[in-house]
């Protein structure tokens, strides 16, 4: 697959060869990237949320009334769960959400992901996302010019620096080195900016978990 590359002016920078294997696939699976954003999102979580039990509610534990007598039920302390104030009944605990996913359903899932922005023609290839001045009002301009307005855009190994200061204040607008390259992030932004040298890295993770499934 070809694609054509642009400079951050607009300008026409060559064109540039893409694996089909990765982006070129023509049935998007909508369950494997559901099930690699759940997955995504579930490692996310903090899982600090908390209620107190009985046994950690800090109240007299002198017997309420007395065992006979009262026409009323028979009750020892005011921390169980059914008076005000008392514990929680299997309230929340600090636990972990995170669960496993097999790494070919997370590679899957990337190649769908990259696959279906081509597929909507939601994609750009831009030569290199690197600024002289840190400043966002150029680039906001550069972005109106490529008709950027909601993106995540793979800059290199590392992310220039006075690019990701004039980016950061932008609305909608992602930057991440190759390496954070992740579904999550590709499927909230409406557009796909990569690099070159982006387009590259991306081939040569590929390469590499192939490579490690392979031994």
């Amino acid at each position: 697959m070809e694609l054509s590359v642009k400079t951050l002016a607009g300008k026409a920078a060559g064109k540039i060869e893409l694996d089909d294997a990765i982006f070129g696939i023509d049935e998007i699976r909508g369950d494997i990237l559901q099930r690699t954003v759940r997955w995504q999102l579930a490692r996310r979580q903090a899982g600090t949320h908390k209620a107190k039990s009985r046994s950690e509610v800090n109240r007299t534990t002198k017997k309420s009334i007395k065992q006979k007598g009262s026409g009323g039920a028979r009750h020892g302390s005011r921390n169980a769960p059914i008076f005000v104030g008392g514990g929680a009944a299997h309230g929340p605990r600090v636990r972990s959400h995170a669960h496993d996913l097999p790494k070919k359903i997370r590679k899957m899932a990337l190649a769908h992901a990259l696959s279906s922005k081509v597929k909507d023609s939601s994609i750009l290839v831009i030569d290199k996302a690197e600024m002289a001045a840190g400043k966002t009002k150029d680039l906001v301009l550069a972005f109106k010019g490529l008709g950027i307005e909601n993106a995540l855009i793979i800059s290199g190994a590392e992310v220039n620096e006075n690019f990701a200061r004039a980016a950061r204040n932008i609305p909608n607008i992602d930057v991440l080195p190759v390496a954070g390259l992740n579904v999550y992030d590709i499927l909230r932004r409406r557009t796909l900016v990569i690099t070159k040298e982006a387009a590259e890295g991306i081939k040569a993770r590929f390469d590499g978990v192939e490579a490690a499934e392979a031994e």
